[in-house]
């Protein structure tokens, strides 16, 4: 570290006479390295037949030593690395390496991402590698075409320069996150009250697609046909109101129960349920309640002996036919009919994080 230090002093030295005197702190300098980094250094000079004499005094953010080098890029919003990526060919290697997109990509990104985004992008770069690979042999411009537009193509052919933010997309973690960003990858996840909280879904959490529109810092989603309906598209969707599925279980799948024998009278729990055949499940929110039989004292409840599990939906009004539920819990699968739709998996919730969650969103007057 000592070594370090002494080594970046002249950089800061000779940098210094150039900025205020009042920013004493080399982290302070992060704003000014559009600046400095335009300067040619001597390493530079040397590579491109430069004058040397004439570029020794010019410092450059590239003479800095690589743990400091690494440390004022990791101070760069995305869009500064981004930036910074298009100076030259060192700093490209640095500023598009997974290690200096990996924390940006987790505090944006982390908690919509879950294992089927991740699968989702890795399909698609292998479908780019398959296409790449098929292309090979086909001439510059077919291969070309496999990764970018013709019509991008076309612009940078007759001389257009308008198109600088384009990259080529590739499986590192910068390409990931631009493509998140930009809105041209959906990718699976799960809609709390979907539709615009439509009281059919109140307080529910749906599969569907969904893009990221960074002019409003919403999201598109985008949920699938079933049964008579067509793809349903919902603009404006919240952050808040998203998130990545917490099993691995598709929409049309019947999730397998591994928490009956635990469930207890005010466990907070999510259910499968869909209106017929045909729909996709949703998760719905509830919580296990006592038996008819059960006085619901402390002392007495012999609820968790039972093989009957009661779960309640108290956004429901009492008496509606939505708000109790029975399901078995030993032998547990898809329970219902036609008239009342069908009960699927369950799932207990153990974090207060996601009870917290259900509870915000808890309409205002009860269900009939």
């Amino acid at each position: 570290m000592f070594f370090l230090l002494l080594s970046s002093l002249p950089f800061i030295f000779l940098l210094s006479k150039s900025l205020p005197l009042k920013q004493t702190h080399w982290l302070d300098l992060v704003p000014s390295l559009n600046l400095s980094i335009k300067m040619p250094s001597k390493r530079r000079s040397q590579s491109e037949g430069g004058n040397e004499g004439e570029n020794d005094m010019f410092p450059s953010v590239l003479d800095l030593p690589e743990l400091a080098l690494d440390m004022v890029l990791g101070k760069l919003s995305p869009a500064g690395l981004s930036s910074m990526s298009c100076v030259c060919k060192s700093l490209r290697e640095t500023c598009r390496s997974d290690h200096m997109w990996e924390k940006h990509m987790k505090a944006k990104w982390g908690r919509l991402i879950g294992k089927a985004a991740q699968r989702q992008w890795d399909l698609c770069m292998a479908l780019r590698n398959q296409s790449l690979c098929k292309a090979k042999g086909k001439g510059f411009f077919a291969r070309l075409s496999c990764v970018l537009p013709l019509h991008w193509i076309k612009s940078r052919i007759d001389g257009g320069a308008k198109s600088k933010g384009v990259f080529f997309p590739d499986a590192s973690i910068m390409s990931w996150y631009l493509s998140l960003d930009n809105g041209k990858f959906w990718f699976p996840a799960q809609v709390y009250n979907r539709e615009h909280g439509h009281v059919g879904f109140m307080l529910s959490c749906y599969d569907a697609e969904v893009s990221y529109d960074c002019h409003t810092d919403t999201f598109r989603a985008r949920y699938p046909p079933h049964g008579r309906r067509t793809v349903v598209i919902e603009e404006g969707v919240q952050w808040e109101r998203l998130r990545a599925s917490p099993v691995e279980t598709s929409a049309h799948e019947l999730h397998i129960s591994d928490c009956l024998h635990e469930l207890l009278p005010g466990d907070h729990i999510e259910i499968q349920w869909r209106r017929n055949k045909e729909f996709p499940y949703g998760w719905w929110y509830g919580v296990v309640g006592h038996l008819e039989s059960c006085d619901g004292s402390e002392y007495h409840c012999r609820c968790h002996n039972s093989d009957t599990i009661m779960l309640e939906f108290n956004q429901y009004t009492p008496g509606s036919r939505w708000r109790r539920a029975a399901v078995n819990r030993k032998n547990h699968r898809e329970e219902g009919n036609e008239t009342d739709g069908f009960y699927g998996g369950i799932r207990k919730l153990k974090s207060m994080d996601e009870i917290n969650m259900w509870k915000q969103l808890w309409p205002t007057d009860n269900l009939e």
